[in-house]
């Protein structure tokens, strides 16, 4: 009876480990064991990218740590991990995964804070406040060029017309040299001077010169300044803010770097 006793108990304590095992790893591969490990590092990986991880990508997941380790059991077999060409891989991968584990590091323990968005949108929204135009212009290499669109235009041409055939701004010549909504500050002083004067539906009488050649401006319509609200736009402030925080630690890290 005792014989009995013990060998059940020895059963029950081997089922024991081999539970252990099977907790702390996800297969048996050629004897080696895969840890969960791996599996629970993927699974991060995806969650990062925005995808859930669902019980069916676990088992897709899982097939793929099994496969990735049997053929590296046979490259290592094949003596390919002695190679100097994976040596540097490894080496290069090994420094992508720190320096992306150093970034992740910095922006957890320096993140952007409402107050540092809030100021960032209080600075827009003072740059940008007050009256904003909607303007056409027509811009032109030669003087002599504006002069004569402005008489054609005086003697009853379509403005937009004239825009699409004459000027050589790409972004508004197509579109009849429409500038849309912009604050005055947008563009170079000349423009914005030349803008500023001009009554709703007038156009400049005579070519104004700026670096870009000679240009014909017409307004459209102004408006007190239309800035979007500060949470809709919040998230994407806190994104800028956050790049320029890392640019900075990446710029001040390069700056006591000694290199010779």
């Amino acid at each position: 009876m005792k014989k009995h006793i013990l060998s059940a108990l020895a059963a029950a304590s081997l089922m024991a480990v081999a539970q252990g095992a099977v907790a702390q790893n996800i297969a048996i591969v050629n004897g080696k064991a895969v840890p969960t490990a791996r599996m629970d590092s993927l699974a991060q990986q995806v969650a990062r990218s925005g995808r859930p991880v669902t019980p069916e990508m676990q088992g897709q997941m899982r097939e793929e740590i099994i496969a990735r380790e049997i053929f590296t059991q046979e490259a290592q077999a094949r003596g390919l991990d002695a190679t100097e060409d994976y040596k540097n891989q490894l080496d290069l991968t090994r420094q992508s995964i720190l320096i992306r584990e150093l970034f992740a590091d910095f922006q957890k323990k320096n993140p952007v804070t409402d107050e540092e968005t809030k100021a960032e949108y209080d600075k827009f929204a003072s740059a940008n406040a007050g009256k904003e135009y909607r303007a056409r212009h027509i811009l032109v290499e030669k003087e002599e060029q504006a002069k004569a669109l402005i008489a054609q235009l005086k003697k009853g041409a379509k403005f937009e017309d004239l825009a699409k055939k004459n000027s050589k701004d790409p972004g508004s010549g197509a579109n009849g040299g429409d500038l849309d909504w912009a604050n005055a500050s947008s563009y170079v002083k000349e423009f914005s001077d030349a803008l500023v004067a001009l009554s709703k539906g007038k156009m400049t009488d005579t070519p104004v010169k700026t670096q870009f050649g000679y240009h014909i401006i017409r307004l459209e319509d102004q408006r007190e300044a239309q800035l979007p609200k500060y949470e809709d736009v919040k998230p994407q402030i806190a994104q800028q803010l956050q790049q320029q925080k890392i640019a900075k630690f990446q710029d001040d890290l390069r700056a006591k770097a000694k290199v010779e």
